[in-house]
C-alpha cells in the first residue's frame, strides 16, 4: 500500500506506536510506503540526535518512508547524500528506507504513475537566517523546472497522482488565501501541471498549509495529520 501524509517537522512521535495522530492499528510491512507531502525535517541540522533518530526509521520501520522536500529543509544537505534511480525517477537515498524523491520526478510505485516535486519559499524568512534556518534552494530553480516538463512529456502528462510541497495557485485560492507572489513562478507551473494532466491525474496531495482539507470534491487535498491510502491494484 502507498500512504501519503502531511508535514512531519522532525516530530518522531508522529511515528511512534500510540500516537492518535498517525495510524498505528494496521500492519505495516516491508512492501508498504509512506510519502510525506515535505518539511519532513530530519535532515537540518546536521546533529547526533538528529542522525539517531534517522538510525531508529532504518532499524524499527518495516516500510519505506519517502519525503518531497519543504522549505523548511537543510537543501544543501540533502544534495550532499547519494543520488540514485528508484521506481524510475531519482532520490536521494538518506537510508535504506528514508529516501527523497527529488523534484520533477515521475515515479512508478506499485503499478501509479506519482508526479514528485518538492519546494515553496519560506514565508518566515524574517525569523530564518539565510544559510542556517532557510536556503534559497528551497524554491525551484530553472533545471528542475524544466527537468519536470521533460519527465511529465515522457509520459505524455498523463500521471496518477501528484505530492507536493504547496499547491497549484488555483487551488491555494479555492482555499481562502492570497497566493504569495514570491511563490508565483511554483504555484502558477503547478496551475500548469494541474491542466495539462487534468484528464488522468486522480488525486493531488500537498502540505505547507497545515491543514486537514478537502478541494474540488477531494480531488486535490491539502494533509497534515490526515493520512491517505492508494490501493496497490492500478485504478482504471
Amino acid at each position: 500500500m502507498i500512504y501519503i501524509t502531511g508535514d512531519t517537522h522532525r516530530n518522531i512521535k508522529r511515528f511512534m506506536h500510540g500516537n492518535a495522530e498517525f495510524i498505528h492499528d494496521m500492519t505495516w510491512t516491508k512492501d508498504d510506503v509512506l510519502i510525506v507531502c515535505g518539511d519532513f525535517g530530519f535532515v537540518f541540522y546536521d546533529t547526533p540526535e538528529e542522525h539517531d533518530m534517522l538510525d531508529w526509521f532504518e532499524k524499527n520501520k518495516p516500510y519505506t518512508i519517502c519525503f518531497v522536500d519543504g522549505n523548511h529543509e537543510n537543501h544543501p544537505r540533502l544534495a550532499e547524500y547519494p543520488l540514485e534511480e528508484w521506481h524510475g525517477g531519482k532520490i536521494h537515498r538518506i537510508r535504506k528506507n528514508v529516501i527523497h524523491l527529488m523534484r520533477g520526478q515521475v515515479f512508478n510505485i506499485q503499478g501509479h504513475k506519482i508526479f514528485a516535486m518538492g519546494g515553496t519559499y519560506s514565508i518566515d524568512r524574517s525569523m530564518r537566517t539565510l544559510g542556517y534556518s532557510y536556503w534559497q534552494e528551497e524554491i525551484p530553480c530553472d533545471a528542475e523546472y524544466k527537468e519536470a516538463i521533460e519527465n511529465l512529456r515522457k509520459h505524455n502528462f498523463n500521471i496518477d497522482y501528484a505530492v507536493t510541497h504547496t499547491a497549484p495557485k488555483e487551488i491555494i485560492i479555492q482555499m481562502g488565501y492570497i497566493p504569495d507572489p514570491h511563490d508565483y513562478e511554483l504555484t502558477g507551473f503547478f496551475e500548469y501541471v494541474m491542466y495539462e494532466c487534468k484528464d488522468s491525474v486522480k488525486g493531488w496531495f500537498f502540505g505547507h498549509w497545515h491543514e486537514d482539507r478537502e478541494i474540488y470534491g477531494g480531488k486535490f487535498r491539502g494533509l497534515l495529520n490526515d493520512v491517505v491510502s492508494i490501493s496497490q491494484e492500478k485504478q482504471s
